[in-house]
């Protein structure tokens, strides 16, 4: 899962279009002919009435996706990343070699996998960067526990006075500290500026501190319940940058105290690399009915990325290899393995967009979109995303409320407890989402800390993080709840195998919409 932007832009990889990948028409993206797409209704429910055999169909996908065939999986990308350096990140070997796995493994079960290369800004640390209180109190901070580079951060070593800017330090989620010109108008010329996360981008932020004359810039978080942790944010792409990090509530608070001096060091370089995503359907069904399904295949330079997303990635596989062999739908399923999603969701987002210049015709197609992003945390929570926003999030697009409650149902008919986890713009539903498309998935919880509430229902250990390696080197084959990735992979199962059969149950509350998506609270850019 991203805790990177979500701004929304063409990759520089036009040339590399989907429609040369895939083919210029309809055909080649849902085996529709160019005429065919072009008549298609957007909107219009295209499947063949379901038959008698929905539940048969859907036990017996549930019955031949199995956590053994997870783990599988997931062990073999284990190894991909201990053969590579340590990680599959976008433009590594690692990332090149994880590709490769997922479309030797789909072309075993029968697929013909296409794959999408696009290009995209990666950043990367040449050394571990370094935080340290440097007077009053000699501190040397901890990465990933009290504070991590900004992503596009400038490179550079800075000892300065630490100046707090534009905030009172309390807890707040409404902060505007550093987001305008006129929070630095009596900066100290290069002073480090200290600023709460709040209401604006943290590129807004680093950037008019950089235009002040700032030798270096810290974000700390807002100190409110679930969001007092380290700050792992991005500037959204190189630029003209101070050396910039992210830090704790509590580290900010360490540093805000008058005289303060501190040393930041950044050691790193961007550059465009070349990636790709992997694509592949069902060869029979309905192709003006597509029932699409995804999960982000790269990992965070820090480690492995085992849950985020091995876990998806591999309940996904198993899932097509499973349909592969016994699925018999009536709407063609379409599966998506993305790349470079943890840089701000670009794998997705370059193919939607490109579907949307080269042939909107196929994007009408896509009926839904189904997301998996780390479904093995072991801390777990059996979240379901929030597509009626009765959770106090935004509402997906009319249709998602079907989805919800799909994966509800099912999890209810296993006698297990769900719940609603907003659309917050951090993982691959947001492309969709943003045309239109209703989405939904699961979500086995990131950093976020369980409640006394969510222990109580779903067992685990109230106020730790359902996942304690989160984008760090622990999240490894050993960071997994097995018991967590067979409900999830069923709960998989089962609506794909439904919604395969039939996408009925979007009728009711189904409307083909262009309104943007506005996430109540944007986590990757604030």
């Amino acid at each position: 899962m991203s805790s990177r932007p979500t701004t929304r832009r063409r990759l520089g990889a036009g040339g590399l279009a989907l429609g040369l990948v895939l083919g210029a028409t309809a055909a080649g993206a849902t085996g529709l002919s160019a005429a065919t797409a072009a008549e298609k209704k957007p909107g219009a429910s295209a499947d063949r009435k379901a038959g008698p055999t929905v539940d048969r169909l859907s036990r017996q996908l549930q019955r031949a996706t199995t956590p053994q065939g997870v783990r599988e999986h997931m062990l073999r990308l284990q190894a991909i990343s201990d053969a590579n350096g340590g990680n599959r990140s976008t433009g590594t070997p690692g990332y090149q070699a994880s590709k490769d796995y997922v479309v030797s493994q789909l072309r075993n079960a029968g697929y013909r996998p296409q794959v999408q290369p696009f290009f995209v800004d990666v950043f990367r640390e040449n050394a571990p960067t370094e935080l340290e209180q440097v007077s009053p109190d000699p501190t040397t901070y901890v990465a990933d526990e009290d504070f991590t580079v900004m992503d596009y951060s400038g490179s550079g070593e800075v000892s300065a006075e630490v100046v707090v800017v534009d905030t009172d330090l309390s807890p707040s989620a409404t902060s505007t500290s550093g987001c305008e010109v006129d929070d630095f108008a009596t900066f100290p010329d290069g002073a480090i500026a200290l600023m709460q996360r709040g209401t604006c981008a943290f590129a807004v932020k680093v950037a008019n501190a950089t235009e002040a004359g700032a030798a270096g810039a810290i974000v700390f978080n807002r100190g409110t319940e679930g969001e007092d942790g380290v700050v792992a944010g991005t500037l959204g792409g190189p630029g003209d940058y101070v050396p910039a990090v992210g830090a704790s509530y509590a580290t900010g608070l360490d540093l805000a105290d008058a005289g303060t001096v501190a040393r930041i060091a950044v050691d790193a370089t961007s550059e465009n690399a070349r990636t790709w995503n992997v694509v592949a359907e069902t060869r029979s069904g309905n192709g003006g009915n597509v029932v699409m399904a995804g999960a982000h295949l790269d990992s965070v330079a820090e480690g492995a990325g085992i849950n985020d997303n091995g876990s998806g990635s591999a309940g996904l596989l198993e899932l097509a290899e499973a349909a592969a062999e016994r699925g018999s739908f009536r709407n063609t399923v379409r599966f998506a393995w993305w790349g470079a999603e943890e840089q701000g969701l670009f794998g997705s987002d370059h193919y939607v967009s490109d579907l949307k210049a080269d042939n909107p015709g196929a994007l009408a197609d896509i009926r839904m979109y189904l997301n998996f992003d780390m479904i093995g945390s072991p801390n777990f929570v059996r979240f379901v995303y929030d597509g009626d926003g009765s959770a106090g999030g935004p509402v997906g697009p009319a249709g998602s409320a079907a989805i919800e409650k799909s994966f509800r149902t099912h999890f209810r008919g296993k006698g297990l407890t769900s719940a609603p986890t907003e659309f917050n713009g951090r993982s691959d539903y947001g492309p969709f989402i943003a045309e239109g498309i209703p989405a939904g998935g699961l979500f086995s919880g990131a950093e976020g800390v369980k409640t006394d509430e969510e222990a109580a229902l779903f067992g685990g250990t109230a106020g730790e993080a359902y996942d304690a390696c989160y984008h760090q080197a622990c999240d490894d084959i050993n960071n997994i709840s097995m018991r967590a990735v067979n409900q999830f992979t069923n709960a998989m199962a089962d609506v794909t195998a439904r919604y395969g059969a039939s996408t009925r149950a979007l009728n009711a509350d189904y409307e083909r919409t262009s309104r943007a998506f506005t996430p109540r609270s944007d986590a990757a850019r604030r």
